[in-house]
């Protein structure tokens, strides 16, 4: 774990002669290094297969994540112990056209194949995880639990059968849009409002045959009124699989109270992400704006690439973030979401997507191997064992053994 207890503190403890107080804070160091060990730990979304894009980079291998080597890869996991890591296949919104929905349903399916390359590659640290009994039984044998989920449902374009396709392949979930509307449903950040005032006619027939399948639905990144639309139509509890809280920064992409309300009635939960400017009011940093706007103009805000520019582009995407330095949120303000969050709704609502490798990261938990700060903040704050583990992974495995079990009805 990374030092959870600072020289300047046992220092100022020492002077005083607190020696009962370093004990203290000692066992509560030791404790939630050993909880954070037993329980098990769970993300639902991280954007490293944009990592597979670089040649030759082997997620068996340690990076260094201040020299561009990511957020995440086996290694590293081991060493924050996260047991259990989403896989988000990710692609922006583009054209919406017969040939556009083609091309992008092929990268979809590439990226898929770059991660199963990965786990072939690694079959001795990592295997994918279908369900939560396969999940379960990775951890018990001491790998790491590999998941599929798509962000954007873009590739599905509007054919309903593509939903079927993906989950065959291993999705299991699908964010229902991204930062641009698509035949689904609304965005909440699309530039040009609302197109279908929620979900689209055929957006519901998506979520029909995701409820059918056992497919998780996410609805992080979705409007407002798509979210209502979800909720009335599924049968299944729902994820936000990296949301923060409109209450504590008012942010489009966040959840309002009356949506985190809903969503609890609906037995879902939401994750919340690592995402800095999600929890707070970030400051601008107007260099890093203008190289991301020069990239968007190079690559034509990302619309109609090929797979070697989509690459290049990502690699490029990755270099400005490694240059310039942003102004990050701490774990404790995370925290603070996750507060909210219990305080409005309960401890079986809430659990951790942390956005890595897709602009997840805070100042004290910059990867994925400082993990454990988030649990030292929860043992800090009065959360007991039993709630962490919640928090960890227990009520998102909750949430998908509903799922499994509605498409069993």
């Amino acid at each position: 774990m990374n030092k959870l207890i600072s020289f300047l503190s046992i220092a100022l403890f020492t002077f005083f002669g607190c020696e009962k107080e370093i004990s203290k804070e000692n066992q509560l160091i030791m404790h939630t290094a050993e909880l954070h060990e037993k329980i098990i730990t769970i993300d639902t979304h991280v954007d490293t297969p944009l990592r597979l894009y670089r040649s030759g980079f082997n997620l068996g291998e340690m990076h260094d994540s201040h020299q561009g080597g990511g957020k995440l890869d086996f290694p590293r996991m081991v060493q924050g112990n996260l047991d259990a890591a989403f896989f988000a296949v990710f692609v922006g919104q583009g054209e919406r056209t017969p040939e556009a929905n083609e091309k992008i349903k092929k990268r979809a399916f590439a990226i898929i194949d770059s991660i199963n390359v990965q786990l072939e590659l690694n079959k001795d640290d990592a295997e994918f995880a279908g369900n939560v009994l396969q999940l379960k039984n990775i951890v018990s044998n001491g790998k790491r639990a590999i998941l599929f989920g798509m962000e954007n449902g873009y590739p599905v374009g509007s054919d309903l059968s593509l939903v079927k396709t993906f989950y065959d392949k291993g999705i299991l979930y699908i964010t229902l849009c991204h930062t641009k509307n698509n035949d689904i449903c609304d965005s909440s950040d699309d530039p040009d409002g609302a197109e279908h005032n929620g979900l689209s006619e055929f957006g519901k027939e998506v979520v029909k045959e995701m409820n059918r399948l056992g497919m998780m639905i996410d609805i992080s990144h979705v409007s407002d009124k798509s979210f209502y639309d979800v909720i009335e139509l599924t049968e299944a509890p729902v994820i936000a699989s990296h949301s923060c809280t409109r209450a504590l920064r008012d942010h489009p992409r966040n959840m309002t109270d009356e949506m985190i309300k809903t969503l609890a009635k609906n037995g879902g939960v939401i994750q919340i992400a690592f995402y800095s400017d999600y929890i707070k009011k970030t400051k601008p940093n107007p260099q890093r704006d203008s190289a991301r706007q020069a990239l968007r103009d190079k690559y034509n805000n990302f619309k109609d690439l090929s797979d070697e520019e989509h690459a290049a582009a990502s690699n490029e995407w990755i270099e400005i973030d490694r240059i310039y330095q942003k102004d990050l949120a701490t774990v404790s303000e995370l925290v603070d979401h996750i507060d909210h969050v219990a305080n409005l709704v309960g401890i079986d609502h809430v659990g951790l997507g942390s956005d890595f490798d897709g602009g997840g990261e805070l100042e004290d938990c910059y990867d994925v191997t400082a993990i454990g700060n988030v649990t030292h903040e929860l043992v800090k704050r009065g959360y007991s064992d039993k709630e962490i583990e919640k928090i960890w992974g227990g009520n998102l495995m909750r949430v998908f053994t509903n799922v499994e079990q509605v498409a069993v009805k």
